[in-house]
């Protein structure tokens, strides 16, 4: 699953959230580790006309597959409340296509994402203490993301080791800017593993680094080797995290880890899943996914319920290195319980509602 335009009010009418009819949006796969996409799934969508009040939410659109036509889709309406959208639940389930053994879905989801990002962006405030300490407030509660889901069965990925590298990335079509015509897309940004973007990349970077290919990130190593967030962590609260030498994020980030999801030696910023590790049964799961002792979590992949944000304070902290520090920013779960099956991800809350508001 991959997800864009954080942050959207349920309650937006008439400027409703919808994807963008002038971009394309990819989910790539590698399947042998050299940082290049085996498969590729690209999303283009249309803006459509419809007979809801003050707007219309429904988009058509279609999938390539390694730039063969895929599949034909339309994403439900957002959930804009009780007269416009009844029976929600139904009508969003009628957005999932089945195509070849896999399934499909794209549209307005509840945000899955949780953490206390004022307070984190806030010069990096964590808490020290227990392994389910509270007290965060959960900024992403109530707010909706735009969800492209893939269920894609085993059998089709046939990977290496059995560990594919994941990443998504978003296009724009080139302009004209004065007499020069620039033809074709523009990568604009891109994702792989959480918070390495948002967090590792240092902002002079963010740029280049949104444009650039998995394949070339070696030239960024050196951020990641010395981060600024270990020593922006010794600097406020004193805890002692390793700030120079870090392979040991280079191989959670980088290359996947040796015995875990280890992919090869090139260097690339991809979401690695070693799919041959047994999915873990939801009464045994830890939130802290690897580092909490169990194996089918982030980094290994990335559920849903996993906490990514203190597993990965604790891992900047130098959990790897042996300087286990217990870290968090609060916030230990969603606010909304996810769906017993595909998307999984729980529908977005009713504009009528506007929780955002109480």
């Amino acid at each position: 699953m991959s997800n864009w335009i954080p942050g959207e009010d349920p309650a937006a009418g008439p400027n409703y959230f919808t994807f963008s009819p002038s971009a394309r949006y990819n989910i790539y796969i590698d399947r042998n580790g050299d940082a290049r996409p085996d498969l590729t799934y690209r999303f283009r969508f249309s803006r459509t006309a419809g007979p809801l009040f003050l707007g219309n939410t429904v988009q058509k659109y279609t999938v390539t597959r390694n730039g063969k036509l895929y599949a034909r889709g339309s994403t439900p309406p957002n959930n804009i409340g009780p007269r416009a959208t009844p029976n929600y639940r139904q009508l969003a389930a009628k957005g999932v296509l089945s195509v070849g053994g896999a399934r499909i879905f794209a549209g307005q989801r509840d945000d899955p994402f949780f953490g206390d990002i004022g307070s984190i962006f806030d010069l990096l405030a964590i808490r020290k203490g227990t392994g389910n300490m509270g007290g965060g407030k959960d900024f992403v509660a109530g707010y909706a993301v735009h969800s492209i889901a893939l269920q894609i069965p085993v059998s089709q990925l046939n990977a290496k080791s059995s560990t594919i590298g994941v990443w998504s990335s978003t296009d724009r079509r080139n302009v004209t800017i004065g007499n020069k015509v620039r033809r074709g897309w523009t990568q604009v940004s891109r994702i792989g593993n959480p918070l390495v973007n948002e967090v590792v990349v240092p902002t002079p970077f963010k740029d280049l680094w949104n444009r650039s290919q998995p394949v070339n990130d070696k030239q960024f190593a050196g951020p990641v080797l010395k981060p600024i967030l270990a020593k922006l962590m010794n600097d406020l609260y004193k805890v002692n995290a390793p700030e120079n030498n870090r392979d040991d994020l280079v191989a959670v980030f980088g290359t996947g880890v040796t015995g875990l999801n280890f992919t090869g030696p090139t260097v690339a910023d991809l979401l690695r899943l070693n799919y041959s590790i047994p999915v873990t049964p939801a009464g045994r799961m830890n939130r802290l996914g690897v580092i909490g002792g169990d194996n089918g979590g982030f980094p290994n992949g990335r559920r849903l319920g996993d906490d990514v944000i203190d597993a990965a304070e604790q891992v900047m902290a130098g959990f790897l290195k042996g300087n286990k520090v217990p870290l968090g920013d609060g916030v230990n779960a969603d606010d909304r319980d996810l769906l017993p099956g595909f998307p999984y991800v729980a529908d977005p809350q009713s504009g009528f509602e506007n929780t955002k508001g109480k």
